[in-house]
C-alpha cells in the first residue's frame, strides 16, 4: 500500500487537513506516476509480440528515464526519440535513461512536432509506441489505479500536477462523487488541455474537476530562485523532497490557494506526489538542502 503522509506546513490555514500521496517511494528509477502510466502499455507490447517501446521527450523528461528503467527490467529494448540537437553533455537524464540501455535519437525541433505523421512503425517494425509522457488510453487505465493504492476516500480535494494531462484523466476517471480533483498546470500557453482531457474521460463521468494554469512560474522545467527556496523550507517542515518541474509547482500552487481561503473550511486535501526527483539532478550541487 502507498504511504499517505500527513503535512503541516506553517503556511497552512487552521481547520484544514493536507496529506501527500508518496508515489515517489514506489521505485528508484520508475517511480511516482510513471510506472501507472507504463504497465499497460508495456503489457499491451508483449501481447503485440513487439520487443522493443519507442517513445519520445525532451533532454529533461522524467518519462524517458523511468521508460528506460522500466523496459531494462522488463527485458525490452528501448529507443527515445529525444527533441533538439544533442548537447555537448548529456542532461544526467539521458545519461541515466542510456546506463540501462535505451538508445537516443535526436531529431530537430521541427522534426519533432512532425513526430505523430512520422512513419515509425517502418523505421522500428519490432517496436511499439508509447506517446510522450504514456499519453494514451493505456497511461489514463493506468493511472485509474492510482486512487485505489490507499485509503483515499476520506479527502474531499485531490491535487496533482499536469504535463499531458493524462494522470488528471485517471484520477478524474476514479475519484468518488464527492471529490474535487484540481489539476496544477505546469506549461506555459497549455489551454488546449481543456479540450484535450475530456477525450480521455469515461463516459457520465460526475467528478468536479479544475485545471489551474497560473502556476508555471514561467514556463515547462523553469525555476526560479523562490521556487527553490520554497523547495527547501517545504522540505524542512515536512521531509518531503519535491522536483522542481511538477511537485514544487503543485505545492506552490496548494500554498498561494490555501492561504487565499479558497478551500472551504474542513477540506482534506490529498496531493499527489508523482514523482521525477531525479530531474532535481540538473541543479548545481547543494542548491537544494535534500
Amino acid at each position: 500500500m502507498i504511504q499517505i503522509q500527513s503535512i503541516q506546513p506553517a503556511w497552512l490555514p487552521p481547520g484544514q487537513e493536507a496529506a501527500m500521496l508518496r508515489l515517489d517511494l514506489l521505485h528508484p528509477e520508475v517511480s511516482g506516476n510513471k510506472w501507472f502510466k507504463l504497465q499497460y502499455n508495456l503489457e499491451a507490447a508483449r501481447s503485440a509480440g513487439k520487443t522493443r517501446i519507442v517513445t519520445f521527450g525532451g533532454a529533461f523528461s522524467n518519462h524517458i528515464a523511468a521508460t528506460a528503467a522500466a523496459c531494462h527490467m522488463a527485458g525490452l529494448q528501448s529507443t527515445g526519440i529525444i527533441r533538439g540537437e544533442a548537447a555537448p553533455q548529456l542532461s544526467h537524464t539521458l545519461l541515466q535513461a542510456q546506463q540501462y540501455g535505451m538508445e537516443l535519437q535526436f531529431i530537430s525541433r521541427e522534426a519533432y512536432r512532425q513526430k505523430d505523421t512520422y512513419p515509425w512503425g517502418q523505421q522500428f517494425p519490432e517496436g511499439y509506441l508509447i506517446p510522450e509522457g504514456g499519453h494514451n488510453a493505456a497511461g489514463v487505465r493506468g493511472c485509474e489505479e492510482i486512487l485505489s493504492q490507499a485509503p483515499t476516500h476520506p479527502y474531499t480535494h485531490i491535487m496533482c500536477p499536469v504535463g499531458t494531462g493524462t494522470t488528471l484523466a485517471g484520477l478524474i476517471n476514479s475519484a468518488l462523487p464527492h471529490q474535487q480533483v484540481i489539476g496544477i498546470v505546469v506549461l506555459k500557453g497549455a489551454a488546449y488541455l481543456q479540450q484535450e482531457i475530456p477525450q480521455l474521460l469515461r463516459p457520465h463521468i460526475s467528478v468536479n474537476w479544475q485545471l489551474y494554469h497560473d502556476f508555471h512560474i514561467g514556463g515547462y522545467a523553469k525555476a526560479t530562485p523562490a521556487l527553490i527556496t520554497f523547495m527547501n523550507d517545504f522540505y524542512n517542515q515536512t521531509r518531503v523532497p519535491l522536483d522542481m518541474i511538477y511537485t514544487a509547482k503543485m505545492v506552490w500552487a496548494f500554498r498561494e490557494l490555501a492561504v487565499q481561503q479558497h478551500f472551504p473550511a474542513g477540506s482534506r486535501i490529498l496531493l499527489l506526489h508523482t514523482g521525477g526527483l531525479q530531474g532535481n539532478l540538473s541543479l548545481p550541487p547543494g542548491v537544494l538542502c535534500f
